[in-house]
């Protein structure tokens, strides 16, 4: 990484910077009208954004699931195409995975890329056993506690199923 960025909560006052990455890093609207729904439902549990220079390059979302345990969805994952491979979303993912196990929270779910999710403790076979719209090969939990129950029902935050 070429500059060493700051990671932080999201402030009221970067949401039109973090639009903007959603916006530029996903070429679309869909990501960005996912995160204000889960804002205005309230079932945003923790936003980060990675800062350098003062600016926002960075964001990721964990938001409120109903499930057996207690379970936040990681999604989504941005970062500015200007800085996207130089470790922002890795720092990201670390970040809020290590808080939210400081939270007690006992398990993250995400729709995403097997190779990248696997390296921060996500598996495909630790989400076999849970209904859910997204399950298949590509859904995963990370398990932040053990001796959780190896089946039941998910469901993600209705903001979910308003994104195409």
């Amino acid at each position: 990484m070429t500059r060493a960025p700051t990671i932080a909560p999201c402030s009221q006052a970067q949401y039109e910077q973090v639009d903007l990455v959603i916006r530029q890093a996903f070429g679309g609207d869909d990501e960005v009208a996912l995160v204000r729904g889960l804002r205005a439902d309230g079932d945003l549990q923790l936003e980060l954004v990675a800062m350098i220079n003062g600016r926002v390059v960075g964001h990721v979302a964990f938001s409120y699931m109903q499930a057996p345990f207690r379970s936040l969805a990681l999604a989504p994952l941005t970062v500015s195409p200007d800085y996207q491979g130089q470790g922002l979303g890795t720092a990201l993912c670390e970040a809020g995975i290590e808080q939210c196990k400081n939270a007690a929270w006992e398990a993250i779910f995400v729709l995403g890329h097997l190779a990248y999710y696997q390296r921060f403790g996500f598996s495909v076979n630790e989400a076999r056993g849970y209904e859910s719209p997204y399950a298949g090969d590509y859904f995963m939990m990370c398990q932040l506690t053990d001796g959780l129950p190896r089946q039941g029902e998910i469901t993600h935050a209705l903001a979910f199923s308003k994104v195409d």
